[in-house]
């Protein structure tokens, strides 16, 4: 991950980082080996520089972390997840745009 602007969230550090955010946080979960997820990466960079200050953007490695994609649901991916309060308030399946996931963003903040 080479923008500063997205954090990695792991199973350890999920609770703090997004449950526990005073701000929204969106969440890529995603994989090395899923095509898809790494067209939508540069939209989730994208994201993360236009929404800086307003929301926390991270991403989940779901073979590493399996206990929060569980947790979660998340049986396809990418999916995107955008928790405020430590809730889901929005979840997007697939390949999103980058219009779409600003506006969840602009709703929830």
């Amino acid at each position: 991950m080479a923008n500063a602007n997205v954090k990695e969230f792991t199973d350890s550090n999920f609770e703090a980082e997004v449950l526990g955010a005073s701000e929204p946080v969106l969440v890529d979960f995603w994989a090395e080996w899923c095509m898809p997820c790494r067209i939508l990466a540069p939209t989730i960079d994208e994201v993360a520089d236009s929404s800086e200050g307003k929301v926390k953007v991270g991403k989940v490695d779901i073979d590493s972390n399996q206990e929060i994609a569980v947790k979660y649901g998340i049986s396809a991916i990418p999916t995107v997840v955008i928790f405020k309060n430590g809730e889901v308030a929005k979840k997007f399946v697939g390949l999103t745009k980058k219009e779409d996931l600003e506006a969840a963003i602009a709703e929830l903040s």
